[in-house]
């Protein structure tokens, strides 16, 4: 089984995933081809660097000409830059001062202050996945993208007590995550790897100054996305995982473990902006075979069963409570007709979930529907490993799933909203365009 490993012993940010994957031999040909199909005024620029003897690959985000900085030397920079303009205003007996941009929800900030004025209203989540949605990129790279945004975009809403479509991206901040979840779902693609697996993360400590003043570290969107994954700190005084970073390896990481039984067959280093002194402040990624034996073992994981039995609830309500569940991180959610006290039919609400999500979806069972009580378990599930595969129809990219069990194809379907839109759009029967993916899947295997 081919894997990917992620060794954060430094933390992780969009950047530094972005020059492992250049250093373990993606091209930097296709992150440029992902920029320019996004078409945003950016541009990427590759260097080698050094961190405590360490070679490794730099990745910069460049926009308007100016380059990706931390985001507390952006908000420092930012703020003696406001003082000396309101200064200046006084001196002026201007009406008002320059006002501080406020809005950066999930973004790095990267750019000097000169701009921050002018772009502090920010594109909205829904203008970002139209963006996604419109480049010449693979349907499986905007889905991995689009989900990642989602994931960054939830964390903050949730943090800020706001809604997700509420939540902007500073314009600065919102080109730099672009450029870094878009080419990380990209090169994630191109390891063309059965499943990406990642160590416990080094968060770092420490206080980090944001648009919102001075916030803890990790910052508290770093630990909403983080919820049930494996995470420490050391010596370093220091943002190591940043939201970006966060989001990313929480949508691609299919398991958090220590480094796992493997044959290593490449490797990269992805370098992070700040040089610590002893400390390589730098992201290992490692490809290889994993053992069989130590892929299915570590295949078992513990998730959630929330229960409810309904029998007074609108049809209608229940089909809409199944949705909202599913949108709020849901693994899966079913209902079975059932016979209730004094005869009457009623349905049994099943969530399958996390553990880390059990409290917020039983929140909302509560909430949505009439029940007055959720029962909760926990259940041990082995799943096996999945890997999405686009076939192009003749009327469209299709994505299947398919399933592995140590490293021997066990099933595989294709994706149902992609085989629906395409059949939608056509007018073709949707039958037609689901056997003629799995025909092409099955022609795409070695003989």
């Amino acid at each position: 089984m081919r894997i990917a490993y992620l060794d954060c012993f430094s933390g992780i940010s969009g950047d530094m995933f972005l020059g492992a994957l250049v250093d373990a031999g993606v091209p930097s040909a296709f992150f440029e081809e992902t920029i320019a199909a996004l078409n945003i005024g950016a541009r990427l620029e590759i260097s080698r660097v050094t961190r405590s003897g360490i070679s490794a690959t730099k990745a910069d985000v460049y926009s308007n000409g100016e380059k990706d900085l931390p985001r507390e030397e952006y908000w420092k920079r930012t703020r003696e830059t406001q003082s000396h303009k309101h200064s200046h205003a006084h001196k002026a007996h201007a009406q008002r001062p320059v006002e501080l941009l406020e809005h950066n929800f999930g973004s790095e900030p990267s750019r000097p202050a000169s701009h921050t004025h002018e772009h502090e209203h920010g594109k909205g989540l829904q203008e970002i996945k139209k963006i996604i949605s419109a480049a010449s990129i693979s349907s499986t790279a905007k889905s991995t993208a689009i989900a990642i945004f989602e994931a960054l975009g939830a964390a903050e809403a949730k943090i800020h007590s706001t809604d997700i479509e509420k939540v902007h991206f500073h314009e600065v901040g919102a080109i730099d995550a672009m450029v870094d979840i878009t080419c990380a779902a990209v090169g994630a693609e191109a390891l063309n790897v059965e499943a990406i697996v990642c160590s416990p993360l080094n968060v770092g400590g420490g206080t980090v100054k944001c648009a919102h003043g001075t916030l803890p570290v990790p910052a508290p969107a770093t630990v909403e996305l983080l919820k049930g994954v494996p995470l420490y700190s050391n010596e370093v005084q220091a943002e190591l995982v940043t939201p970006t970073g966060a989001a990313i390896v929480k949508t691609l990481a299919t398991k958090f473990c220590s480094f796992p039984a493997m044959k290593v067959q490449a490797t990269g280093y992805g370098a992070g902006s700040r040089d610590f002194e002893r400390h390589a402040n730098v992201l290992r990624l490692l490809i290889g075979e994993a053992h069989e034996q130590s892929a299915a073992a570590s295949d078992y994981e513990t998730i959630s069963v929330l229960e409810a039995n309904i029998d007074d609830l609108n049809p209608q309500v229940f089909g809409y409570v199944m949705d909202r569940l599913l949108d709020l991180g849901a693994l899966d959610v079913f209902g079975v007709p059932v016979q209730m006290k004094k005869n009457r039919p009623g349905m049994l609400l099943t969530v399958l979930c996390r553990p880390e999500n059990a409290h917020d979806l039983e929140s909302l069972i509560f909430r949505e529907t009439t029940t007055l009580g959720v029962r909760q378990r926990q259940e041990q599930r082995q799943a096996l490993a999945r890997v999405w595969q686009t076939v192009a129809t003749r009327w469209g990219n299709v994505r299947l799933k398919v399933a592995r069990m140590n490293g021997t194809i066990t099933n595989y379907a294709p994706e149902y909203e992609d085989c629906r839109q395409i059949a939608m759009q056509n007018g073709v029967p949707l039958k037609s365009v689901m056997q003629e993916a799995i025909q092409l899947y099955r022609e795409s295997l070695p003989k």
